[in-house]
C-alpha cells in the first residue's frame, strides 16, 4: 500500500490517527511519519526528510513558506490547542483559577511530566511559567523531561509517583489512556496555539496530501476534531 508521510507537531497525532481510516477509504494510502515537537519537525523538513504534509504552528508554518519549503496556496489552519494540566486517571482532579493556585499545585507535585522544553511549544511555555512563578530553581528537581508530549504523558500514566501532574498540550492528553485532563491554565499563564497544515513542497504524493488537509479541516470533522481537543 502507498503511504502518505506526514512531519507533525505531536498534538495532532490522535486527530490523525482518527482519519486514517477514512483517508486510506478516500484514497487507497496509508499514513506514516513522525510526530513530535514541532521544531524538531520543521529542522526535519529542512534537512530533507521526505514528507508530503506538515503539520505545526501557525507561525512556525509561515517561516517554512518563506522557505519556500511548503506550498503557500495550501496552508489550513486546524484549530487552536490550549496547553492543560493533567493527572492519572485514578488521581484527583486539580484546578488553577489563578497564578498562586497554579503556583500551589506545581509545588505540591513531586513530579512533573512535560515534553522538551527547547524544542516544543508546550516545553518551552511551561518552562516559561515556571520562571514567571518564581518556582523554576524550587522544582527543577521534580521535572521529568521527554522528548514530546505524548511521551510525558504515557510516563505520567505509569508514573509511580505520589502526588504527580503534567503539563502539555490538552490534545496529547486526551490522546492517551489512563490520564485525565485535569483543567487549563489560569489567565496570564494560559497558552493557545493554532496548529497549521500545508503541502511540502517536495511532496511526493501532493493531491493525496491537499485531501488529508480538506479532511482534517472539513465542517463535517467539527466534532472529531472537538473530542481530540482542538477548538475552533
Amino acid at each position: 500500500m502507498t503511504t502518505l508521510n506526514i512531519l507533525s507537531g505531536g498534538a495532532a497525532q490522535g486527530l490523525v490517527r482518527g482519519l486514517t481510516e477514512p483517508f486510506k477509504a478516500e484514497t487507497g494510502f496509508a499514513i506514516d511519519g513522525e510526530f513530535g515537537p514541532v521544531g524538531v519537525m520543521a529542522d526535519k523538513l529542512r534537512a530533507g526528510t521526505p514528507a508530503d504534509l506538515v503539520i505545526v504552528t501557525r507561525t512556525l508554518l509561515a517561516k517554512l513558506a518563506e522557505e519556500s519549503l511548503v506550498i503557500p496556496s495550501s496552508i489550513a489552519d486546524i484549530g487552536r490547542v490550549e496547553t492543560a494540566l493533567a493527572v492519572r486517571s485514578r488521581d484527583p482532579k486539580v484546578t488553577a483559577k489563578t497564578e498562586a493556585d497554579l503556583r500551589e499545585v506545581l509545588r505540591s507535585a513531586d513530579a512533573i511530566y512535560v515534553p522538551d522544553t527547547k524544542a516544543s511549544t508546550a516545553g518551552r511555555h511551561v518552562a516559561k511559567v515556571l520562571d514567571q512563578l518564581g518556582i523554576a530553581y524550587e522544582v527543577a528537581s521534580r521535572l521529568k523531561i521527554f522528548p514530546n508530549g505524548a511521551t510525558a504523558m504515557r510516563e505520567l500514566a505509569t508514573s509511580t509517583a505520589a502526588r504527580p501532574i503534567g503539563c502539555t498540550q490538552a490534545t496529547e492528553i486526551i490522546a492517551t489512556d489512563g490520564i485525565a485532563l485535569s483543567g487549563s491554565l489560569p489567565p496570564g499563564c494560559e497558552l493557545v496555539t493554532m496548529y497549521t497544515a500545508a503541502v511540502s513542497a517536495r511532496a511526493a504524493h501532493p493531491g493525496e496530501a491537499a485531501a488529508l488537509i480538506t479532511l482534517l479541516t472539513g465542517a463535517d470533522r467539527k466534532e472529531l476534531r472537538q473530542r481530540a481537543g482542538f477548538g475552533g
